[in-house]
């Protein structure tokens, strides 16, 4: 007999059936050798609290969280990192030995270490990024290019308020676009990013022109279906380097995985296969 406990973690969502997740976690157990398991949880919104306080005593080591339940999540836990803060939502929770509950936002460093592996010697430093969007995976986007050193952020969102909302959050170095003067502000810019749902599967196309966008501008798009959507597959015609959405989702799961699981886990082609696998 041995008091060994197989460690669990999981990814919580409504509904979740979607989720690549478990497909990357679980290969990268199966790679590493690791006896272990990670598993998709449908949970609804009334649940959530209950279900964090049981799923330490069932094992698990922690959880991926996604929508919709990321800001719920931040409000549960009992320690909350500080990029989790400013971005107001939680995807990566850990629970500690103690009982208490960590919260973590894994989703700004995904963004910033997608591009960096998909864009050689791409740096936020270099100029203006245009940022479409003002929901929350702009808030992650955002946080994380203010933090790498990006001088200016030109954001633009349909619903204007919304991204003045984030201007009077994120500082000084955001300024404001109107959404159909997008195309006005690309001429000096070195990144352009998307964080809105459109171009996604099921969704409308994104409408814009990046005729003045200078063809040395990376142009990445955090949606992953398809993996090259209309924004990328006009500016590869063009001559820019561009960087998918996969990404982003392989590398903000690497943080959470090294925690529950006691390895840093690589970002492999192989991996973005079994992240794709049906």
């Amino acid at each position: 007999m041995t008091d060994h406990k197989v460690p669990i973690a999981g990814v919580i969502g409504n509904p979740i059936a979607h989720s690549r997740s478990p497909h990357l976690h679980g290969h990268w157990l199966r790679t590493y050798g690791i006896d272990g398991y990670y598993v998709p949880l449908h949970v609804q919104g009334q649940d959530l609290a209950e279900v964090f306080r049981a799923l330490p005593k069932l094992g698990f080591k922690g959880v991926n969280v996604t929508l919709p339940h990321k800001e719920r999540a931040l409000e549960l836990a009992d320690r909350v990192s500080d990029r989790a803060a400013l971005i107001g939502a939680a995807n990566t929770i850990t629970f500690q030995p103690d009982g208490t509950i960590h919260a973590d936002n894994t989703d700004g460093y995904g963004f910033i270490e997608n591009l960096r592996a998909g864009a050689e010697g791409w740096s936020p430093r270099t100029g203006p990024t245009v940022v479409l969007g003002a929901g929350g995976a702009a808030r992650g986007v955002l946080s994380a290019l203010l933090e790498a050193g990006a001088p200016e952020i030109r954001l633009a969102n349909r619903t204007r308020v919304k991204a003045e909302s984030l201007r009077n959050d994120f500082g000084p170095r955001v300024t404001v676009v109107d959404w159909h003067r997008v195309s006005d502000v690309l001429e000096d810019a070195t990144t352009l990013v998307n964080t809105t749902s459109l171009g996604m599967e099921g969704q409308p196309e994104l409408s814009i022109s990046i005729d003045a966008l200078p063809k040395d501008a990376v142009v990445t798009d955090i949606v992953y279906r398809p993996l090259i959507t209309k924004l990328l597959g006009t500016a590869m015609a063009r001559g820019n380097p561009i960087v998918d959405g996969l990404g982003m989702l392989l590398h903000q799961a690497a943080p959470g995985f090294e925690r529950w699981f006691g390895l840093r886990p690589e970002i492999t082609p192989e991996l973005r296969a079994a992240a794709l696998a049906e």
